[in-house]
């Protein structure tokens, strides 16, 4: 949930701390599910603290992780050094992501479309660095089900929400712009956490091909 190329000193230790009791409430377990599997090399974009490092499949050869935010880097390089795989933290954008064309097996995208600037941006340099064939791997959440909760997200996104949050937008509909980016959807899972419905508790967890 980090913007990608701005300083967010106070919401990245805020998201740290929270991220944790999220982890424990389930969603450590829709991460192994969301690298279950992988293999090669990996970009992963927007990688936060490094909360998805400890999930990485042994028959991954490395993973590039880009983290903008100086403090929710520092977590990664650290958590980085527990992982069973070998894990490169680096400063760079979503929207100009290192790394040279179709360079990279698979990309993860884990809680950071909301925040990305520009989405179309982001996911063309997605695809540009992976191989043909290679997958997205993403776990994001998104619009609601209901035009009432719909309503909510959109009040929150239009005032104070992205200026607190380190520009979290709660109402994208983030598989919808994966398609229009070119991919293609091959799973797709909805679904809520907490299981009592607020802006933030829409996700979804899938796999979409280059």
């Amino acid at each position: 949930m980090t913007k990608a190329g701005i300083n967010h000193p106070i919401f990245a230790r805020f998201y740290a701390r929270v991220s944790r009791a999220v982890e424990r409430a389930g969603l450590a377990e829709r991460r192994e599910r969301l690298l279950a599997g992988l293999h090669g090399t990996v970009i992963e974009v927007g990688a936060g603290p490094g909360l998805t490092f400890a999930h990485y499949p042994p028959a991954v050869a490395r993973v590039l992780a880009v983290e903008p935010e100086p403090h929710l880097r520092r977590l990664a390089q650290a958590n980085a050094g527990k992982a069973r795989v070998r894990i490169d933290v680096v400063d760079g954008l979503a929207e100009r992501l290192p790394g040279a064309e179709a360079s990279f097996d698979a990309a993860v995208m884990s809680l950071v479309l909301c925040s990305v600037a520009d989405q179309a941006s982001a996911l063309r340099e997605v695809r540009r660095v992976l191989a043909p064939g290679g997958q997205l791997r993403f776990l994001e959440h998104v619009l609601a089900d209901s035009p009432a909760m719909i309503g909510v997200q959109r009040l929150l996104d239009a005032t104070v929400w992205p200026r607190l949050f380190g520009g979290c937008h709660t109402s994208r509909d983030s598989a919808a712009a994966i398609e229009r980016a070119g991919f293609t959807l091959e799973r797709l899972e909805r679904f809520l956490l907490p299981e009592i419905r607020t802006p933030l508790s829409y996700l979804i967890l899938g796999v979409a091909r280059r």
